[in-house]
């Protein structure tokens, strides 16, 4: 599943407050919580964004919200991204290092710099589904990222966008301060070629490795919870076969039983952790928000026996699934 780091979203929140626009109401209609936004390692599913972008044109009524945003939207800094630029020996540098870690900020989006005389190109691709609004946020937020920490002497020479229906060409200028083409093969940021060679005042080869060695931790530490994740979605696919084992788990992902188990001791969990807290996480779901029957519920979590549920809930909970039903629903025991 591709997901975006949740400073993404932070930061084209930060735009909306700027710009006026009901946060609350967005952020309730999408089913997110303020709460949750403030964790530091937080991902959404970026394809989610569809629905995101959706309900914030029918608050707003506006066709160019991503433009109206992009004015908004604060510099991006403060990560290991921009640690990585600023200690490389020179902008291209920093740049292509940026991008061999830009699932830091993004597994959709895979960025590919080439040179093609005096003009640099750097390809900004993403899935086919993603919306237009998310896509000029993402362009401008790269422009002003990069004439931030080239004191505001960077300026592109052309924006390539892949959809075909935009604003106007005038708008288009007036934000990015060059050409937009519409239809494009690729979306892709055009600049000056001398730029790659520019040194970076900031450059420090043993901040440098530092910072690789950060943002090399980071991406391992996304590795391994992508692992996770994995194992989490072949548990709810096969749970209610009530077969489910480590061996069966990594058949499903093309992995040795024995690689797995080692993989997921590296991430400081287990098979039976993973399979344990999905199983006591869906059935606090199912007693407090459905009416399932205490054996529906057995099955339905993947216990053989309702003996063995109700032992393995005491020890998740400290109370029986009534008792837990009662306290979350205040309703009577209907005899399950």
């Amino acid at each position: 599943m591709l997901t975006d780091s949740g400073v993404l979203l932070r930061l084209i929140l930060q735009a909306m407050t700027s710009a006026g626009v009901d946060v609350a109401t967005l952020i309730q209609r999408c089913g997110l919580r303020l709460s949750d936004l403030q964790d530091k390692r937080l991902r959404t599913p970026h394809a989610a964004q569809q629905q995101f972008w959706q309900v914030l044109q029918e608050l707003t009524q506006d066709p160019d919200i991503g433009l109206t945003l992009a004015s908004h939207l604060p510099p991006y800094h403060g990560q290991v991204l921009e640690y990585l630029f600023l200690s490389s020996p020179n902008f291209g540098e920093g740049l292509r290092r940026a991008i061999n870690y830009e699932r830091l900020l993004s597994d959709a989006l895979q960025g590919r710099l080439r040179r093609e005389g005096d003009q640099a190109i750097l390809s900004l691709n993403l899935p086919s589904d993603s919306q237009r609004p998310f896509i000029e946020l993402l362009a401008h937020g790269v422009i002003t990222f990069f004439q931030k920490i080239t004191d505001s002497s960077f300026h592109p020479t052309a924006l390539h966008f892949t959809f075909s229906q935009g604003a106007s060409g005038e708008r288009y200028q007036a934000l990015y301060g060059c050409p937009v083409s519409l239809g494009s093969t690729e979306n892709s940021l055009h600049f000056a070629a001398h730029w790659l060679d520019t040194p970076s005042p900031h450059a420090e080869p043993e901040l440098l490795a530092l910072h690789e060695q950060v943002a090399s931790e980071r991406v391992a530490e996304l590795e391994r919870q992508d692992l996770i994740h994995a194992v989490r979605r072949v548990i709810g696919e096969h749970l209610e076969s009530g077969e489910l084992s480590l061996e069966c788990v990594a058949q499903q992902l093309g992995l040795r039983p024995r690689l797995l188990r080692s993989r997921l001791a590296n991430a400081d969990s287990s098979f039976n952790q993973i399979l344990g807290d999905y199983r006591c996480r869906l059935a606090k779901r199912l007693l407090a928000g459905t009416d399932e029957s205490i054996d529906q519920i057995v099955y339905l979590t993947g216990f053989s026996e309702p003996s063995t549920f109700y032992r393995a809930f005491r020890r998740w909970t400290d109370q029986t699934p009534v008792e837990y039903r009662r306290s979350r629903r205040g309703v009577n025991d209907h005899g399950e």
